[in-house]
């Protein structure tokens, strides 16, 4: 479990970015996996989710989640949800006490904030194309509608994987480069001619800061590079496994 000091300046609000360590599922998804949208028995995932709320001093009905599909789309969280009424979104906002938003990850960014003055959070799932898309903007905007100032605004980027690990393909740098010309500068050359290596934590940092947000904090982490830590859909490719568990990162407000 992993928590950024940008986001404990306040202590009404918890967080924490949770591994892949400390939960009762086995084999590919050895052991927190959170994401029903694995190939996990939903009992297990269930017991997991649990379990990581039970370490942010929370219930296990606390905790809500997205049908994640790599949009901007934002939701406004004003009470929790059964897992079959989950709304497609890659966002989340709240100033309700007690509800733990949860972003699942797999190599994508988890990205949580805060406004400890207004008692406002938010998260976000930072994949490139949500990032991108908006998703992030979307998200401050929704908690400034809840009474944030995007100056208050203080957030983590939990463990993703690294410019060392995320080769992309020649379309990516152009893309990226329509939404800001300094974007250029999160791509460098990969080994294989033509492709690159791109820095999605620091684009997502960047892409905050340029909004007018307080502070920015990124967690030093490879999601792919380290097995024993954290879950990584791209190293299942790698290796040809037929799936991957997902980590949980989760904001509350304390009721």
């Amino acid at each position: 479990m992993i928590t950024l000091g940008a986001l404990n300046q306040h202590p009404a609000i918890r967080h924490a970015f949770f591994g892949r360590q400390g939960g009762v599922s086995g084999g590919l998804f050895a052991s927190l996996n959170c994401g029903f949208g694995s190939g996990d028995a939903a009992e297990n995932v269930a017991r997991n989710r649990a379990i990581a709320m039970a370490r942010l001093g929370l219930a296990a009905d606390a905790l809500v989640t997205c049908r994640q599909v790599h949009s901007a789309e934002v939701i406004i969280v004003e009470r929790p949800w059964r897992r079959e009424e989950a709304p497609r979104a890659d966002g989340m906002a709240t100033a309700r006490p007690g509800i733990a938003l949860g972003i699942l990850a797999a190599d994508c960014a988890p990205v949580l904030l805060a406004d400890p003055e207004a008692k406002v959070v938010g998260g976000a799932h930072g994949g490139w194309r949500g990032a991108l898309g908006g998703v992030l903007d979307a998200t401050v905007a929704a908690m400034e509608g809840l009474g944030a100032a995007r100056g208050r605004i203080h957030a983590g980027i939990g463990p993703c994987i690294a410019q060392r690990s995320y080769e992309v393909g020649p379309e990516f740098p152009l893309r990226f480069a329509g939404e800001h010309p300094e974007n250029a500068r999160f791509f460098v050359p990969a080994r294989r001619e033509g492709h690159f290596l791109f820095d999605l934590g620091g684009y997502i940092a960047a892409r905050l800061m340029r909004i007018g947000i307080a502070e920015v904090q990124r967690a030093p982490h490879d999601t792919v590079a380290e097995d024993d830590r954290f879950f990584s859909y791209r190293r299942a490719c790698l290796r040809g496994e037929h799936d991957y568990g997902r980590a949980l990162a989760s904001i509350a407000i304390e009721a």
